[in-house]
């Protein structure tokens, strides 16, 4: 009778073995797969979401000038005509 619960504490110890190097292979996996696509992205010189908003700003700041000099400019021709 101890020399079949010795079998089974084996056959556990063994899967308890797999499942740890199974979950260690996962890891390096998503290691190596999360490199790949940030390499991936760094080529293509994809801009991250605060420069993008940043320049989305300095657009609008630059369109609102444009307006105001629009104004500006059309006012001083009304009043020298």
């Amino acid at each position: 009778m101890q020399s079949r619960n010795k079998v089974f504490d084996d056959i556990s110890q063994l899967m308890t073995n797999a499942m740890g190097v199974a979950q260690g292979a996962k890891t390096e996996a998503e290691t190596a797969m999360k490199g790949m696509m940030d390499r991936w992205l760094a080529d293509r010189d994809f801009v991250t979401r605060d420069e993008f908003d940043a320049v989305r700003a300095m657009a609008q700041k630059a369109r609102e000038e444009n307006e105001a000099l629009k104004a500006r400019i059309s006012a001083l021709e009304a009043k020298n005509d």
